[in-house]
């Protein structure tokens, strides 16, 4: 909550109280990671169960190149979707060295 002052006609100082609404949550309270975090589980587990080798005729059906090839897939897109959500947001911060 920011508290800003405004100079009155009679000299006395009044406290005006804004809240300033993100527009966007941190990424550890959103559903993206929460399903980013869970599916990139998902195809490990996966990985483990169907790549283990021990198929009838040796096959490795789910490799760990294949596994760690989809991880990537959804690192790139949980990464654009925060980048997409934050694009619009405004930001807070007041230091001149970032602007």
């Amino acid at each position: 909550m920011a508290m800003t002052t405004h100079p009155r006609t009679e000299g006395t100082d009044h406290l005006v109280h804004r809240s300033r609404g993100e527009e966007t949550k941190p990424s550890w309270k959103t559903t993206e990671l929460a399903v980013y975090v869970l599916a990139v589980i998902g195809v490990l587990i996966a990985s483990k169960v169907l790549g283990d080798g021990n198929a009838e005729n040796g096959a490795d059906y789910f490799a760990a190149d294949k596994a760690w090839w989809y991880i990537t897939l959804l690192t790139v897109g949980y990464m654009i979707s925060r980048g997409l959500a934050k694009a619009g947001s405004r930001s807070n911060d007041h230091d001149p060295r970032t602007h």
